[in-house]
């Protein structure tokens, strides 16, 4: 990537946060990349954690397609005014998924009672590989169980982690 495509996804990148932010969203993840369709600007926006639970009156932590809507037409709308693209692309707007990457300690602490998938950079009970229940978060240490066993996984053990969907 080129200095000025590094300086044009910072703007995006931005905006996009700008934007997530003014509805009451955060910026996940953001992707400016060549597919068989052509050139694709993938936004992905989350709810922030709920500071006050959903049972007590807060939001959940899902985001609608209303939500996606609304993100898509603040960017979109300001990308047109702002924005030079060298080349046409379609801007998609949506949420991390069900199968969510787990990036950070808070999100592990904010998923726990969900299934978790990791995978390790160092051995964890020699495996590299832990699935199971998120039970808690300890300092820096998650604590996933499986039923049969409880894992304790380092912070800086986790190369990758995904939720589980459950049916």
């Amino acid at each position: 990537m080129t200095g000025s495509q590094t300086a044009l996804l910072g703007t995006v990148r931005s905006i996009a946060e700008r934007v997530t932010r003014s509805h009451g969203l955060e910026l996940f993840d953001l992707q400016f990349r060549r597919e068989s369709i052509g050139w694709v600007l993938r936004i992905f926006i989350d709810r922030p954690a709920p500071t006050v639970p959903p049972e007590t009156g807060g939001q959940g932590e899902d985001v609608t397609v209303a939500d996606c809507a609304k993100v898509s037409v603040d960017v979109s709308a300001i990308l047109d005014a702002e924005i030079s693209f060298d080349h046409a692309y379609t801007l998609e707007v949506s949420s991390p998924g069900l199968d969510r990457p787990l990036r950070h300690l808070a999100d592990f602490a904010r998923f726990v009672g969900r299934r978790v998938k990791i995978v390790t950079s160092e051995p964890v009970d020699g495996q590299r590989f832990v699935s199971g229940r998120i039970t808690a978060v300890d300092g820096r240490t998650i604590v996933i169980a499986d039923g049969k066993t409880t894992r304790r996984v380092s912070e800086t053990a986790v190369a990758r982690a995904r939720l589980e969907v459950e049916l």
